[in-house]
């Protein structure tokens, strides 16, 4: 925190600096006796009629009177990850977008409109990396227009939590009245460990998720539009581990390999069978082939009140990159559409 050569607790920021990452401290109990203060690191969003907001790593915004205002800066952006590869946001976020690759998608300036008739908020969302061309307003307008023509609601996939990502816009959303209704993050980690934890001599990889994978896949995953998401990608495996005779397979998985990145998604285990360590497995045997493939580094995607997946990954040397939001447009008038299926992001058990 900014102390003066006084000693002096001094506020060096200013509402010109709103956009920068920055670092406050406030009091949390004015007027008490005792006085007591609160820190907050983050992104300062706005300052206007007196209050600042700062949006932190995990897109929660923080309001703060300048009344309580004790002492603030501006600090470099968030540090780099320590362990993991290196990795931009930009760079993430175009690997998982080719990933989850939706049934149509059209470009507004450096913005992706994608749909894939409901299936998952990130196929059926706008991916906004860089300037759309047109004022922001305008922008939106454009977004409501194209994604109501398919009869869909229309979404924004946002970040925050790391360089380059969009804690701006997130407020911007915010101010006209769209919605954030799921968080969940990216996280990042090295291959070779995955790759080494088990041996996953049961588990069956295959370029197509058959009848017996969609069986234990439990999101629309038999319709012809989420078919055509989940086999879409560079390149594609899907891991499965068999089930007793005549049942569901015990756990599956998919991985996507794309240069030196392999994305994991669609891991889960059968309730009866948690706890055996069929979610290493398989994710160890789509490692093991993404290695084959040239890629070193991996990303996987996990809702944030997903515990049982977050343990997992996290023993298994991963750790959070970024955080993402998916923002609804406020409805104008008529019938509400359809929402898209929920995020494919949980692992069932370990």
């Amino acid at each position: 925190m900014e102390i003066s050569a006084k000693g002096r607790f001094e506020v060096r920021i200013t509402a010109a600096d709103v956009g920068k990452r920055v670092s406050v401290r406030r009091l949390s109990e004015p007027g008490a006796a005792a006085e007591k203060f609160t820190d907050t690191v983050g992104v300062l969003t706005s300052w206007d009629d007196g209050v600042l907001v700062i949006t932190r790593r995990d897109g929660q915004s923080v309001r703060i009177p300048e009344s309580v205002l004790v002492a603030g800066k501006v600090v470099p952006a968030a540090p780099a990850r320590r362990r993991g590869p290196a990795a931009s946001y930009q760079e993430l976020a175009r690997i998982a977008a080719r990933g989850w690759r939706p049934v149509e998608s059209e470009s507004l300036g450096e913005w992706e409109l994608r749909a894939a008739g409901g299936f998952t908020r990130r196929a059926n969302s706008v991916l906004p990396l860089g300037d759309p061309g047109l004022p922001l307003d305008e922008a939106l307008t454009a977004v409501r227009r194209w994604y109501a023509e398919r009869g869909l609601p229309a979404y924004a996939q946002t970040a925050t939590g790391a360089e380059g990502t969009q804690e701006l816009l997130c407020a911007e959303l915010e101010r006209r009245g769209w919605v954030r209704e799921v968080t969940a993050e990216l996280w990042t980690g090295a291959l070779a460990p995955v790759a080494d934890r088990a041996e996953g001599t049961g588990v069956e990889l295959s370029r197509e998720a058959d009848e017996a994978w969609l069986s234990r896949y439990g999101r629309k995953g038999e319709s012809e539009v989420a078919l055509r998401v989940l086999n879409g990608g560079p390149s594609v495996w899907f891991a499965t581990v068999p089930g007793a005779a005549g049942e569901r397979p015990a756990a599956i998985g998919r991985c996507v390999v794309d240069g030196r990145w392999a994305g994991f998604a669609a891991v889960e285990v059968d309730p009866a069978r948690r706890q055996q360590g069929l979610a290493t497995e398989v994710m160890a045997a789509l490692a093991r082939r993404a290695l084959d493939e040239g890629a070193s580094a991996a990303w996987l995607q996990v809702e944030d009140d997903n515990e049982a997946a977050r343990a997992l990954y996290a023993g298994l040397g991963f750790a959070p990159h970024h955080a993402y939001h998916h923002y609804r447009a406020p409805q104008e008038s008529g019938d509400e559409p359809a929402r898209p299926a929920p995020e494919n992001t949980r692992v069932e058990g370990s």
